[in-house]
């Protein structure tokens, strides 16, 4: 019994390794979500921005729309924050955000102070879209087409090139298939 006691290290060691090396290559920014190919979830919640106003899946209607997931908790929200106020204005992309887990006043001043990239803003305090939608954190930003259907999810800062790697061929493809 001692000596198998002896070589449990080393039998740890083995299964720490297997799992390290399982990883190596993945992309952390491409989580599978059980959404793709379906319709934004059913919601009913609040306007960031008209707190009176209710917004529903029908907003993601009518055009292909980036769903942007984002607080002003999120320093990597603040990081791509300039890059979606570029995609906004330079690029005519549609951009809704989902105001996930914050406090509306620190939102309202942030888009104040750094600008508004978006259309319109979800108010999700509780984070109820945002769980069915599979959120593990932000920033998360998904293509939505002009059905509602969900066609791609990003995890992570969206930023020039992954406009130009990852989104536009998505959104390109969606324009094509509709």
């Amino acid at each position: 019994m001692k000596r198998f006691l002896l070589f449990l290290p080393l039998l740890a060691a083995i299964i720490v390794g297997v799992v390290l090396f399982a990883g190596i290559g993945k992309d952390p920014t491409k989580l599978d979500s059980a959404l793709i190919g379906k319709p934004v979830p059913a919601f009913s919640l609040r306007d960031l921005k008209q707190p009176e106003a209710t917004l529903d899946e029908a907003v993601f209607r009518g055009e292909i729309t980036l769903l942007n997931v984002w607080g002003t908790w999120c320093p990597s929200c603040r990081d791509e924050h300039d890059d979606l106020m570029w995609l906004a204005r330079e690029k005519k992309v549609s951009i809704i955000g989902l105001n996930y887990k914050d406090n509306r006043d620190d939102a309202l001043v942030w888009l104040d102070r750094l600008g508004d990239p978006y259309s319109k803003v979800i108010y999700d305090p509780k984070g109820t879209l945002g769980f069915d939608l599979g959120v593990y954190g932000a920033p998360e930003t998904f293509v939505i087409d002009a059905s509602g259907v969900v066609r791609y999810r990003h995890v992570g800062v969206v930023n020039g090139d992954v406009w130009e790697r990852v989104l536009l061929p998505v959104i390109n493809d969606a324009r094509e298939n509709g």
